[in-house]
């Protein structure tokens, strides 16, 4: 049997990594090697690339260790009774992969994700060593993901969490019947108690000793998860609310939402196209929302009868144009609750209009400079110089900004 190259190796498995979605590199502690000592940065500007909160572009390693897997989940094109080229790299291979792209100015991270094979705690070990021979041996400070395996034994999890930026462990999809049905090997009741554990230990973490000492650093990136969507029936409401319930329970970073994608032989008890990538950009934005704009569920998902997102329009557009009564409003006056809540208004420029209306009278042209999508909020304020008259009950008014109809063809 011909020895698989290094160079194939990387091709089927950073490829079959492309179904991780949860990779973004933001919330580390800093660290860098600009002192002589160690070799790497997990912060600066941008194989993978993953966006910060300040815009930063951070290109990461993403791989999975290996797409050989133990179990048999429905939806997952790299599950046992799959077809697909198998690969599996050793530790040194994950190691000398990211010294080297690093050296290259390839990389400024890794992503690591992984099959089971074996057992998963045979899989995490592995998984653990590889970090440990980064941070230990190399020296390597970059930033570190790691996928972590719920079935796995906890003191695993606890390294690894010692060693890592991130850790991630996905819930796999919105409701535990659907668990269930199309991954029964998993647990939900072990995932979500991984989940808490990696909690606990990072909350611990922050608790100084009666000496005003610290523990060591517990996954300082926090956690995050990822959900398949549109495998299942579920509703953007039930998802909505499921990720909710986690930012609460687990004080999640993030929660990826992965739109799901037909595979090859796959069970008849999933759909045979995928929903649009629509849907999946419309739970980001409403998922912002509910975390940094004050919407809370059912405002965001009332819009609609059948408690889906509106596909053609932004749900805070949606719920704005369901609620013109509340509009215009007066952006000299207004409070920053309800200026949250005007269609092309973010976090930041309200946060601008605020402190910049306590020095003076502000104008149209103001909130241009200010950084205001205008074009989309023009109905919905007054200003100085600007008032949307009739515009903001227009009947058309939703026309406006849904994209135009196509015509359908037979064939």
């Amino acid at each position: 049997m011909t020895r698989m190259t290094v160079k194939r190796k990387l091709e089927i498995l950073s490829d079959a990594a492309k179904y991780d979605a949860s990779c973004a590199s933001s919330g580390s502690s800093k660290r860098d090697s600009r002192d002589g000592k160690g070799l790497g940065s997990n912060e600066g500007s941008g194989i993978c690339h993953a966006y910060a909160p300040d815009g930063r572009c951070i290109s990461l390693l993403k791989i999975l260790m290996t797409n050989f897997c133990i179990y048999d989940c429905s939806y997952c094109v790299n599950r046992v009774s799959s077809n697909v080229p198998r690969a599996r790299f050793t530790v040194d291979e994950v190691v000398d992969l990211t010294i080297n792209f690093y050296r290259r100015n390839y990389i400024e991270g890794l992503f690591l994700s992984s099959g089971i094979i074996r057992s998963p705690d045979a899989t995490m070990a592995d998984m653990v060593r590889i970090a440990r021979r980064l941070r230990k041996e190399e020296c390597f400070k970059g930033y570190i993901h790691l996928k972590t395996i719920p079935d796995a034994a906890p003191e695993l999890i606890a390294e690894a969490g010692l060693l890592a930026d991130r850790l991630s462990i996905n819930v796999e999809l919105p409701t535990d019947a659907a668990v269930e049905a199309y991954a029964p090997e998993k647990s939900p009741e072990q995932i979500r108690g991984a989940m808490a554990d990696v909690r606990h230990r990072k909350d611990a973490a922050q608790d100084r000793s009666h000496r005003g000492r610290r523990p060591p650093r517990f996954a300082p990136a926090g956690q995050s998860t990822q959900m398949i969507i549109g495998a299942d029936g579920a509703t953007d409401k039930t998802i909505l609310g499921r990720s909710t319930r986690l930012y609460g329970d687990y004080k999640l970073k993030r929660v990826y939402y992965s739109a799901f994608s037909p595979i090859p032989d796959s069970s008849a008890k999933l759909p045979l196209i995928s929903p649009p990538l629509q849907r999946e950009h419309r739970l980001y934005q409403a998922d912002w929302l509910l975390r940094f704009y004050g919407f809370e569920l059912d405002e965001i998902t009332s819009t609609t009868r059948d408690g889906n997102l509106d596909l053609a329009v932004d749900p805070k557009l949606a719920w704005a144009l369901e609620h013109r009564a509340l509009f215009p409003v007066d952006v000299n006056k207004a409070p920053k609750e309800l200026l949250l809540r005007v269609p092309g208004f973010g976090v930041k420029t309200v946060k601008r209009i605020v402190s910049t209306r306590r020095h003076c009278y502000l104008r149209y042209d103001h909130l241009l400079r200010i950084g205001g999508a205008m074009k989309k909020a023009q109905p919905f304020i007054v200003a100085g110089g600007w008032s949307p008259g009739s515009l903001t009950d227009s009947a058309c008014l939703r026309a406006r900004f849904a994209p135009p109809p196509e015509q359908l063809t037979l064939f």
